[in-house]
């Protein structure tokens, strides 16, 4: 069965993670994807690590597992086109592609002539996507930016953290792998236009923009009123009460998001709170936030996370642990949902992250671990028409790996 992308050539000058995220998409839904690399060096996460993929000596190989969370079902070529004819490799394989995606600073890919606009006329059916930390436009868009820049700078880490601690950021790049699916969303509706008209187009996207774009509800809670949000830890702005609550074991979160569940949660309670004129809606538990939220951890104290786990879920309260990572991957909802998948690598198995969506005509399929590099150059441009005798003399040159 094929995927919703097949017969998608993606044509990948990303590295990091946002691009990557995007491309890897684009492959899990049956995209080619070529990666393309700088021979010799490759994608910069390649060597961010420990850990390492390990050998069968056990040794550990230059792949890291942070290279492996964005680079599966796609095939990596090393071609260095900061070369003349590398350059004009790349501008050849582009017009037999349907969707080029990068992640360099602003200009540097015209330096080569593989700019939006060195390409438009040779291929104008290409979706040329440009992820860059600021975009194309504004006065940062020569700056470079990284995604710890853009929580800070987009205003993330001003609602992460503790009310009294100091900003944080959230624990995985978060700001990447949105930007990468805000690319995933742009070049999905822009090959839809392209299949109506044969017009390809360019997408400006920016890591800075689509940071801001996810404070979601926070924004929108300042444009309304005019406040810069306070950071309340696990607790949330606009709902009470929802957040982590102490047990005598360890921590419960309840997330309590209308009346009903707050009614059902003060009887798996045993205490009448929803009675109290304090706590009657949810804007007057928000008013009287710290007196509910003392009354409640009163008796959250008294019982292990499991017990008022099994109690809340009987009163229909939503409810759960506080999940490490080895507890998430233990967590049979975890592994019901096929979110965690085995994949055959050039160095033995390997453990990865599975994706999230179910198409039922069109599912998703594992069909390539993540590449390394330059593993399939000299499979991928013969199939694009270059020959045995060019490939070779580009490989003595230095060109491709």
């Amino acid at each position: 069965m094929k995927g919703s992308l097949a017969g998608v050539r993606v044509l990948d000058l990303s590295r990091i993670l946002a691009g990557p995220t995007c491309t890897q998409l684009l492959g899990d839904l049956g995209a080619d994807v070529i990666k393309v690399e700088r021979p010799g060096h490759g994608d910069d996460t390649r060597r961010w690590g420990p850990p390492f993929v390990k050998k069968a000596d056990g040794t550990d190989s230059d792949e890291s597992a942070y290279y492996l969370c964005a680079n599966r079902n796609k095939r990596s070529i090393a071609v260095d086109f900061r070369s003349g004819e590398g350059s004009a490799l790349i501008r050849r394989m582009a017009k037999k592609c349907h969707v080029l995606v990068e992640n360099y600073r602003t200009g540097s890919l015209e330096k080569y002539g593989l700019g939006y606009e060195d390409l438009r006329d040779e291929a104008p059916h290409l979706v040329y996507c440009s992820i860059s930390g600021f975009g194309r436009t504004g006065p940062r868009k020569d700056q470079p930016g990284y995604d710890f820049l853009a929580q800070a700078m987009a205003g993330t880490m001003s609602l992460t953290g503790e009310p009294a601690g100091e900003p944080v950021k959230v624990g995985v790049g978060i700001g990447d792998v949105m930007c990468g699916m805000y690319a995933t969303s742009a070049v999905l509706a822009a090959l839809r236009h392209a299949e109506r008209t044969g017009e390809g187009q360019h997408v400006d996207l920016a890591l800075y923009d689509a940071t801001v774009a996810w404070l979601i509800n926070a924004a929108t809670n300042t444009l309304v009123s005019g406040n810069a949000p306070k950071r309340y830890g696990n607790a949330h702005p606009n709902i009470v009460p929802y957040q982590v609550f102490e047990t005598s074991d360890g921590h419960v979160v309840i997330a309590v998001g209308n009346d009903g569940q707050f009614q059902a949660l003060c009887a798996a309670l045993g205490e009448a709170l929803h009675e109290d004129e304090r706590f009657l809606t949810n804007a007057d538990r928000l008013r009287h936030r710290d007196a509910l939220i003392a009354a409640i951890v009163a008796v959250t104290k008294t019982r292990t996370t499991d017990d008022w786990i099994d109690a809340l879920v009987a009163a229909g309260v939503p409810c759960g642990p506080v999940n490490d990572l080895p507890a998430v991957f233990d967590e049979p909802q975890t592994k019901a949902r096929g979110m965690v998948i085995s994949m055959a690598h050039a160095y033995g198995e390997v453990k990865l992250l599975g994706n999230p969506l179910n198409l039922s005509a069109t599912p998703v399929r594992y069909r390539r671990p993540p590449p390394l590099r330059g593993e399939h150059t000299n499979e991928v441009l013969k199939e694009l028409g270059e020959t045995s005798s060019a490939i070779e003399k580009w490989r003595r040159d230095g060109v491709v790996e």
